[in-house]
């Protein structure tokens, strides 16, 4: 008599399967380097991801690490932070910056910077060569439609998620004109959960709740309110989590980077963002939850503490 093949029964399966995870990297500029810090904690801890998802600086970030995602590649991508200027992604020209604004051009800076810094990053030349699934989100200038690039030249895709407009120029890809994917999904938790994730890690740039800025250039107050605007959004996605589904949010303080062109602030905001990953992780580990089976997502250990009890 043939022996009999042990199988688990099916709803042990489902209480051991791994949840589908994804990493979702936020769009904001030069803070973009606390992701750093939020990777050197999850990649400590062994957490790792089916799917990648990334808009703007947070594209940039998510595909140096869908190509190496250990911990020497992320401490290759510290170190790449750690040595970039203003100067190397926003070169000066002949004329102030306050000048070019009032020139006949498609933007202030342009993105040979950028570009360089991107191509120093990547380990693969096409995004389907990553490691780890990476999506990568730019905004079309025709019609304002999300495009999301999932094969082709990385370089190109990721040049065009974070085109921020008026500071960097479109790029043409194909027959079409993009800018910066974060103008219509900066923190992309939406596509991540659509593309099947149901534990999904989001990386902010900035604080979780807006806090008022004080700017003191027109152009910050522009930057002010697009962001304001996007994480509007972003806050009402959370707000309507499907069931089922986990959100762990990792994030800073506003301080101390303020300009979009500073990165004086790199190593202060990787070290926040490892201490307020750490943080997050210490609480969700030990089994912090938000209540019920359409969970609150997991940011604030103090908040979810005063209300873990609740019935659901």
């Amino acid at each position: 008599m043939p022996r009999r093949r042990w199988t688990r029964p099916r709803h042990l399966n489902a209480r051991w399967r791994k949840p589908r995870t994804a990493f979702v990297f936020a769009g904001g500029g030069a803070r973009g380097a606390a992701q750093i810090g939020m990777l050197q904690a999850l990649v400590a801890r062994g957490i790792t991801p089916d799917d990648i998802y990334g808009a703007s600086v947070g594209a940039v970030n998510a595909a140096g690490f869908a190509g190496d995602p250990t911990a020497a590649g992320v401490e290759r991508m510290a170190a790449l932070w750690r040595k970039t200027t203003s100067a190397d992604v926003f070169p000066p020209g002949r004329l102030p910056a306050t000048m070019r604004f009032l020139q006949q051009r498609e933007a202030v800076h342009g993105n040979d910077g950028l570009r360089r810094l991107i191509e120093a990053g990547l380990t693969f030349d096409r995004i389907e060569e990553a490691s780890v699934h990476l999506e990568v989100v730019a905004t079309s200038l025709i019609d304002g439609r999300t495009q999301w690039f999932t094969y082709g030249p990385a370089v190109e895709a990721i040049l065009a998620s974070a085109a921020l407009p008026s500071l960097l120029p479109p790029v043409e890809i194909g027959s079409e004109v993009f800018i910066d994917g974060g103008v219509v999904d900066n923190v992309p938790i939406g596509r991540a959960i659509a593309r099947g994730a149901e534990r999904v890690f989001v990386f902010l740039c900035g604080p979780l709740r807006y806090t008022r800025h004080h700017y003191r250039r027109p152009v910050e107050a522009i930057l002010t309110a697009f962001f304001i605007a996007i994480h509007a959004k972003f806050t009402r996605e959370l707000e309507h989590l499907p069931a089922g589904v986990e959100v762990i949010v990792f994030s800073v303080d506003s301080d101390p980077v303020s300009r979009y062109d500073d990165f004086s602030g790199t190593e202060v905001l990787i070290a926040a963002g490892r201490a307020n990953a750490n943080t997050i992780l210490d609480f969700w580990e030990a089994g912090g939850r938000g209540s019920g089976t359409n969970r609150r997502p997991v940011s604030d250990p103090v908040e979810l503490e005063t209300t873990s009890g609740e019935a659901g």
